[in-house]
């Protein structure tokens, strides 16, 4: 039997909206990369885009584990001769709190026109407001921890 493969007007794309105060920078990230990509739809497929939108608010309240918020540094180049930029994260959160997120996502995304179709599709904002709100947006649900005890139920 021929696995089926979703076409472009058969695609389904839902709106989700992420709150960002007190989750951990790469965990969020790695949550939303996956959605943007479509990995929790049973119609995923690798070379198309299937993913949904998503809006996170309130970037401004990430968190940073461990020495990230002085020891991780973000550069990029200007493409002229000596245009290295380089930036702490802690000035980059005080700064522009959006682009953190948006630079750990399109990380975790494909690094083809693909990917970038993908990214298109992720809001970060800095605050709670949002100006998407004619799309009805669905609260994304908190992930499920696993314990200990949790973990020998599901075995």
């Amino acid at each position: 039997m021929p696995t089926p493969m979703p076409k472009e007007s058969e695609i389904e794309r839902k709106w989700f909206v992420v709150d960002a105060e007190g989750q951990v920078l790469g965990r969020l990230a790695s949550r939303v990369a996956a959605i943007l990509r479509g990995k929790h739809k049973p119609t995923f497929a690798p070379h198309l885009d299937v993913g949904d939108h998503v809006v996170v608010v309130n970037a401004e309240k990430i968190h940073l584990t461990g020495r990230k918020l002085q020891d991780k540094r973000y550069r990029w180049h200007s493409g002229y001769i000596g245009g290295l930029r380089d930036i702490s994260a802690e000035t980059m959160l005080k700064s522009h709190p959006e682009r953190v997120i948006e630079w750990a996502v399109q990380g975790m995304l494909p690094k083809n026109r693909l990917g970038r179709a993908m990214a298109k599709k992720l809001k970060v904002y800095r605050g709670a407001a949002h100006p998407h709100q004619a799309q009805q947006p669905v609260a994304l649900p908190a992930p499920t921890r696993r314990t200990a005890t949790n973990t020998a139920e599901v075995r």
